[in-house]
């Protein structure tokens, strides 16, 4: 009797450990990923369960929340001119979740941040701490003249300005956009609107600033140049380069013409070509600089890594299996190099700041209810993409291109500016797909320093214009001309 019941007591003790261990187990190592898991309804009751904190631009809140009764869903989110910052907020919805600033940041702006709490007692007394807000580096102005010179043509496009000194983004822009109001809640009425929006072939949720990559055409024959003069390809931009036009690729037949008469793009420097944006220098210069140099050189200006914004941007691509004749198409931004708006905003903002790359970021600051600081962010040199002596080089062309050559759309009264355009050929057959229109600039303060630099990406495919009217000068300089003017006036 007594062994049975020794036997019985071991057991029962096992049993009772087990369960220790089990809850033990599932309290501490599986805490939190049952707490995020997707069907646990008690976190999404949480998470609408109070106001949340703000986004911030330009000292205003252009993010809020208000009451939904008759829900366990207590409040949705709600924003302001919602469209035009979509791509920078990206969405909170009781069904869908959240994207961009609004996901990225969701601890601070939930109150979960565990530095948001006034005093050591709240942690232990498991008081919950008001949510915080996210400041944001957008100026207001750039932002609604980089969203307006999109709309205004109707087009898909997008647009990113930074300040080249340090790294803030000024504005980012994506057409056509989405009001993510209409959908924050959970009634059939938001369901509905997400699905139409998501369906929609003109893909109004995509980023096209941050999360698509393009072929940047030739806004990357500023890339092309730097590489080259950095790596002793070209040693002066006034001397013939000897590149006859039209330009036969390497172990093949195709030949390379240029859109201005090929007479006046045969053999000349790499100023005028820049000038004129002759395509044969700078497949020549590509393809004496090498496959490897230039990659390496797009590699310091951002190329083949995400960026954090800390929104995570796409990587744009220099690939490194290439032959000859794929490395002189890169010298104009064709052939298998790609690009986001953000890269190409950081590749100019690089030269204008001398050869420094700065690392891209869109929040100043995060603070808590109480206004008190809880994160200052500082700018980040991401490389020293090429020496001063190199960009100073690449400026003073782009600067005649703007006074001289196919860039002069953004010229300004009393003001430096230095721009290249470019129109990138895609598509399976180049001769039925609409090409893309790029312009990247810069404007200088007369001290030298340049506070503002843009992308502008427009893709004409549905818009009302003939081919011969798809021109970078023509539809992204004025958007690039407004957003400076905007930084410039600030």
């Amino acid at each position: 009797m007594n062994r049975t019941m020794r036997h019985i007591a071991v057991f029962c003790g096992v049993l009772v450990l087990s369960l220790l261990v089990r809850a033990t187990w599932v309290q501490f190592a599986q805490a939190d990923s049952l707490a995020e898991h997707k069907k646990n309804r008690r976190v999404q009751i949480d998470a609408f369960s109070s106001p949340r904190g703000d986004i911030v631009v330009g000292g205003k809140a252009i993010t809020g929340s208000v009451a939904t009764p008759g829900s366990d869903l207590k409040y949705k989110r709600t924003f302001k001119e919602g469209a035009m910052y979509a791509p920078i907020t990206g969405y909170f919805s009781q069904s869908q979740g959240a994207t961009f600033l609004e996901g990225v940041e969701k601890d601070v702006l939930s109150g979960k941040d565990s530095r948001l709490l006034e005093s050591p007692l709240d942690a232990l007394t498991g008081k919950k701490p008001r949510p915080g807000d996210v400041v944001t580096t957008i100026d207001p102005k750039a932002q609604k003249a980089a969203y307006k010179g999109l709309t205004d043509l109707d087009a898909k496009g997008a647009v990113v300005a930074l300040d080249p000194r340090t790294g803030k983004i000024l504005a980012m822009a994506s057409t056509p956009s989405y009001d993510p109001s209409v959908f924050a809640g959970i009634s059939g009425k938001d369901g509905k609107a997400f699905k139409e929006l998501d369906e929609r072939k003109d893909k109004p949720l995509n980023n096209r600033a941050t999360r698509e990559t393009y072929p940047p055409g030739s806004t990357f024959k500023i890339l092309t140049a730097a590489a080259a003069l950095e790596h002793g390809t070209v040693t002066d931009i006034d001397a013939p380069s000897g590149a006859p036009a039209p330009y036969r690729l390497p172990l093949s037949s195709t030949e390379i013409g240029n859109v201005v008469p090929n007479s006046q793009c045969d053999k000349v420097s790499m100023k005028t070509a820049m000038q004129w944006s002759c395509n044969n220098v700078f497949l020549d210069a590509a393809l004496k600089t090498g496959k490897d140099k230039m990659r390496e050189t797009a590699e310091k200006f951002g190329f083949n890594k995400e960026q954090f914004t800390p929104v995570r941007s796409a990587a744009s691509a220099y690939p490194e299996q290439l032959d000859k004749p794929q490395t002189a198409l890169t010298g104009m931004g064709q052939g298998s190099v790609t690009s986001t708006p953000l890269q190409m905003a950081m590749t100019v903002a690089g030269l204008a700041n001398d050869g420094k790359v700065m690392k891209p970021y869109m929040v100043d600051e995060l603070r808590g209810s109480d206004l008190g600081l809880i994160e200052k962010a500082e700018p980040e040199v991401l490389d020293r993409a090429v020496s001063v002596d190199t960009a100073k080089k690449v400026q003073a062309m782009m600067e005649h291109t703007v006074t001289d050559g196919t860039a002069d759309k953004v010229r300004m009264e009393g003001v430096t500016v230095g721009g290249k355009p470019g129109t990138a050929q895609h598509g399976a057959d180049v001769r039925d797909e609409r090409p893309y229109a790029w312009f990247v600039s810069y404007a200088k303060q007369p001290d030298g320093t340049s506070p503002v630099a843009v992308a502008v990406l427009v893709d004409p495919e549905d818009m009302d214009i003939s081919r011969s009217e798809i021109a970078g000068g023509r539809l992204g300089a004025p958007i690039a001309k407004a957003v400076m003017e905007a930084v410039l006036k600030r």
